[in-house]
């Protein structure tokens, strides 16, 4: 049996995702599905912040309820957990997103990351009123958090660019954390450069391990040129069961309902609509086929034929899923940013099968072992069927 992760391995942190575009049992399909409600979001970050989560993601877009909104919500109806929200260079002002980023730090008490999002779908910036091409959006985003840094750590910013002016900007109240990390994904070199130069914590979608390597390997060397050193995570799906059958057919039946005109549609957007560097490496893993779905031990790419972004899971039993997890701290990833289909029940599953397996600290067992249930026969029960026989 695989031991749990001793002590010489990095810290991880396991952080998992508020599903604020709805959730469901089957992917493609209205069976069963949960629409995004906040009375569900709060049920899963309640559970979370019970289980042990220490953080949880909130997705941005046209389809997704805000994540400032509902992360503000949240935050009243937790603990510890801390929420992972989205910066939008050209969406809104580098001012008012520092004001922003002030008050959610302060309501939650020093709870708030923010996840640096340029975008990646021309389609749908458009609508949002941007129309920049790729690279002059990373450009933009280094303008904006130039900006956005400088305020959030109590400066007075005078700034003139190509994107942004501003003149004796300021907060007069400022965040807990001066400023609160931040994180961001992109696979581009101009992706790659912005990281480098200003982000804390880089993120990659689900790859395989080596291609993981390489992609950590070239960023940690653009940041070792700009004298800054960067931390690594990794966004992932997840299908733990307590054995490996279960789990795989715990995937096939997750996309057991979606067709093959849903599959062709969404390639076509993820290659065609798109000019995300990262989406298109998804997509390449499988191709849209459903026989090649199989990209790395236990790592499946079903999730990826019909949604965007993240489109992979680690599938299969604790032991395996946490050696896989263990492949992925030695190549430098130290927080997984985890999810499962439908989100409440999976993180149950991945804290009580998959956390002691990680040496995490998931939810304590409170049962007090001297009463008798029908979940443990504790000290009462023993003795009075011994005094009985």
């Amino acid at each position: 049996m695989t031991q749990p992760a001793n002590a010489t391995q990095a810290p991880l942190d396991f952080f998992w995702f508020i599903p604020t575009h709805g959730d469901g049992t089957y992917l493609g399909s209205e069976t069963q599905q949960r629409p995004p409600e906040f009375a569900y979001f709060k049920e899963i970050a309640q559970a979370v912040d019970r289980l042990g989560f220490p953080g949880v993601l909130l997705p941005t877009g046209q389809s997704c309820e805000d994540s400032w909104i509902t992360a503000t919500g949240l935050a009243a109806h937790t603990e510890r957990l801390k929420f992972l929200v989205a910066l939008r260079p050209g969406i809104v002002s580098p001012v008012f997103a520092a004001r922003q980023t002030a008050a959610l730090d302060r309501l939650s008490n020093g709870r708030l990351l923010l996840n640096v999002v340029v975008g990646g779908n021309p389609t749908e910036l458009a609508g949002d009123g941007v129309f920049l091409p790729h690279d002059q959006r990373y450009e933009q985003a280094a303008e904006f958090l130039k900006i956005w840094q400088g305020l959030v750590t109590g400066e007075t910013v005078d700034f003139e660019g190509r994107h942004y002016r501003v003149q004796g900007g300021r907060l007069d109240l400022l965040p807990v954390q001066t400023p609160p990390p931040l994180y961001f994904g992109g696979s581009s070199d101009a992706g790659q450069d912005l990281a480098a130069e200003q982000v804390d914590m880089y993120l990659t979608w689900g790859e395989p391990v080596a291609q993981v390597a390489e992609k950590i390997e070239r960023a940690r060397k653009k940041a070792a040129l700009k004298g800054r050193t960067l931390r690594f995570g990794i966004r992932l799906h997840f299908i733990v069961r307590e054995t490996e059958d279960e789990a795989w057919a715990a995937a096939d039946r997750l996309i057991s309902r979606v067709t093959d005109a849903q599959i062709e549609i969404a390639q076509q957007r993820f290659l065609k609509e798109m000019d995300s560097v990262g989406q298109r490496r998804m997509a390449e893993l499988h191709g849209g086929r459903r026989d090649r779905l199989l990209v790395g031990p236990n790592l499946w790419a079903g999730v990826g034929l019909v949604r965007g972004g993240a489109g992979t899971a680690l599938v299969g039993s604790p032991e395996s899923i946490a050696a896989r997890i263990r492949e992925y701290q030695d190549v430098g990833i130290d927080t997984v940013i985890g999810s499962g289909y439908p989100h409440l029940e999976e993180a149950y599953r991945v804290a009580e099968l998959l956390f002691p397996q990680l040496g995490l600290g998931g939810r304590k067992n409170t049962l007090r072992q001297e009463i008798a249930n029908e979940f443990a026969v504790g000290f009462h029960g023993a003795k009075r069927l011994q005094a009985s026989s």
